[in-house]
């Protein structure tokens, strides 16, 4: 039925070729010629579908070829698996047995290996980090490698590579109670490499030029320290330097860098200061302000009281002090009655009351605001550390560190300036009123002068 279909539509397809030609030469064909034309059409199909089967057929024989090739080599590589895996079973029978062997001839050696393997690698990695590595470079690979090759149970260690791993282990011993000079390139902190002569302190510490030093096992490189410790100690490290076999005092570093790394990251009092944001610079301009008055309140009250003395020990009145322009109304007012006298000193004693105690009011009312900045400055901080918990979460302590230094720097700041202004005031006040006692007890004594002449 299929052929049938197939004969149909290409009958079709001729037919409307035929059409189709008719229509271009403008003539008509009849029905005998059509029918002739479709036979043509019909023979040519079928020949040209048995050749299509004599292909196909071809194409058969041809893959049925190949087919049989593939299972022949699959048959040829199943019989050669089964036979590895005979061979596989046969030889780890084997090497049971040799391995078995060796470990019987070993003896007590195979612990000794072990110990040795296990040294090699701590040996190695306390080099790997060991100050003494930046002037003895390379010692660490042989241990490494030994240590691999000990890993495998084909490899024994030679005498040669026992007696060196003892040497190493002497050598590290022996320089570590060793301070020694070298040279070696140094990257300073600007990122330049340079060649500078190193002073190694056993595993303790590396200085150069007064500086502190650090190794990297990692690159194998010397590089100074970004950020170095307080003054004290470069100054012991430049001595050290400058040392040519005296003894000094250098400190040391027993946790291989770790104290030093604490030293460096403290912060100076600069770095502190400038934690205190804001608030803490307002307190130290007002803390500024309340000394030089304190400082100018000091030198005026200093230089009046000696004025003051040496107008008690003369009978000559200067009015260049306190007590001359007070004892002056007395001259001025010979013949008043004591009470008159009386009015007239009060008021001169009062006119130099306000000199005296000049600018005190401010240093008491700094010495009281001090420590409320300070305590603004706390709540500020802590604001700003609980914005930090809520944003990220208390997993980094870092993100609150800020705040809490603003808090904790604020508030010393505060007592720092308060508590000096407060001694200042108290110091000063008193000197101020041991004045004003001395004006009023000689302006007693002239009023009882005067009423003993009356």
């Amino acid at each position: 039925m299929f052929n049938t279909v197939k004969r149909i539509a290409v009958g079709l397809a001729a037919l409307s070729i035929s059409v189709s030609a008719m229509a271009q030469n403008d003539r008509a064909l009849d029905l005998d010629a059509l029918l002739k034309q479709l036979e043509e059409g019909q023979f040519a199909q079928s020949e040209q579908n048995k050749q299509r089967e004599q292909d196909f057929m071809q194409q058969r024989a041809e893959q049925d070829r190949m087919l049989e090739e593939a299972r022949q080599t699959r048959n040829n590589l199943l019989a050669q698996s089964e036979r590895l895996e005979t061979q596989f079973e046969e030889n780890e029978f084997k090497l049971a047995d040799l391995n078995g062997a060796l470990d019987n001839r070993l003896g007590s050696l195979k612990e000794l290996f072990g110990v040795l393997q296990q040294v090699a690698g701590d040996t190695k990695n306390k080099f790997y980090n060991s100050m003494i590595s930046a002037q003895i470079p390379g010692r660490s690979d042989f241990l490494d490698q030994m240590a691999q090759d000990m890993g495998s149970s084909s490899k024994l260690a030679s005498i040669e590579e026992i007696e060196r791993v003892w040497f190493e282990i002497q050598r590290e011993m022996t320089e570590s109670g060793k301070v020694t000079k070298f040279e070696t390139p140094v990257v300073e902190a600007g990122g330049e490499k340079v060649a500078k002569e190193v002073v190694r302190v056993g595993p303790f510490a590396l200085v150069s030029d007064g500086k502190y030093l650090e190794y990297n096992g990692v690159t194998g490189t010397v590089s100074e320290l970004v950020r170095q410790p307080a003054d004290r100690y470069m100054d012991s490290a430049a001595e050290l330097q400058a040392s040519s076999g005296e003894l000094v005092e250098f400190g040391i570093d027993p946790t291989g860098g770790s104290i030093l790394g604490l030293l460096v990251q403290a912060p100076n009092l600069q770095e502190r200061v400038e934690q205190g944001g804001t608030v803490g610079y307002i307190i130290l301009i007002v803390g500024a302000f309340g000394l030089l008055l304190a400082i100018e309140r000091l030198i005026t009250l200093t230089i009046i009281r000696t004025k003051v003395n040496k107008q008690l020990k003369s009978k000559e009145i200067k009015t260049t002090n306190p007590l001359g322009r007070v004892l002056k109304v007395r001259d001025e007012h010979p013949n008043a009655d004591v009470e008159a006298l009386e009015l007239h000193l009060t008021e001169a004693i009062l006119g130099e009351v306000p000199k005296l105690s000049r600018n005190l009011t401010i240093i008491k009312i700094i010495s009281v605001v001090a420590p409320l900045m300070g305590l603004l400055g706390t709540v500020t901080g802590m604001i700003n550390t609980f914005q930090a918990i809520t944003l990220f979460g208390t997993g980094d302590p870092k993100l609150m560190a800020g705040g809490i230094s603003t808090a904790l720097v604020t508030t010393v700041l505060g007592l720092v300036v308060a508590i000096p202004m407060t001694l200042l005031y108290a110091m000063l006040n008193t000197r101020s009123k041991n004045i004003v006692y001395i004006l009023q007890e000689q302006a007693s004594g002239v009023i009882a002068e005067r009423a003993e002449r009356s």
